[in-house]
């Protein structure tokens, strides 16, 4: 089993930045897709970012290429989300999933594991 638990998520203001964390504990994730999905109220959950298990290979939702970006350092076996340029747009639960299919997985159904999730605003 794999624990996920985001953090770093809050209150920000449009054109601001957060970065996200995703701890994972009883397994390493080394060896796991790891990805972020977002929901915001009442809408559904949506991809947002992924990456491969070695972190060559990643891939983002279009509404955020070029203001976010995905990383993991396998040693401290957590993941990244940094979020630039942040709009009210952004506002939504920010959830990590890891996988332990390989590649690259844009829905949520390829994901295995999920964190709680970590609130995040942005206020215009």
């Amino acid at each position: 089993q794999v624990q996920l638990v985001e953090s770093g998520g809050g209150l920000v203001q449009a054109g601001g930045s957060l970065r996200l964390s995703c701890a994972a504990s009883g397994r390493t994730i080394s060896s796991y897709g790891m990805g972020w999905f977002r929901q915001a109220t009442g809408k559904e959950r949506e991809f947002v970012a992924a990456i491969v298990s070695s972190g060559m290979r990643t891939s983002y939702a279009d509404s955020v290429k070029g203001r976010f970006t995905i990383s993991r350092d396998n040693t401290k076996n957590t993941v990244y989300l940094q979020m630039n340029s942040l709009s009210p747009e952004d506002t939504a639960v920010y959830y990590c999933a890891a996988t332990g299919r390989g590649g690259i997985w844009t829905y949520s159904q390829g994901y295995n594991y999920w964190g709680q999730g970590t609130q995040v605003t942005v206020s215009s």
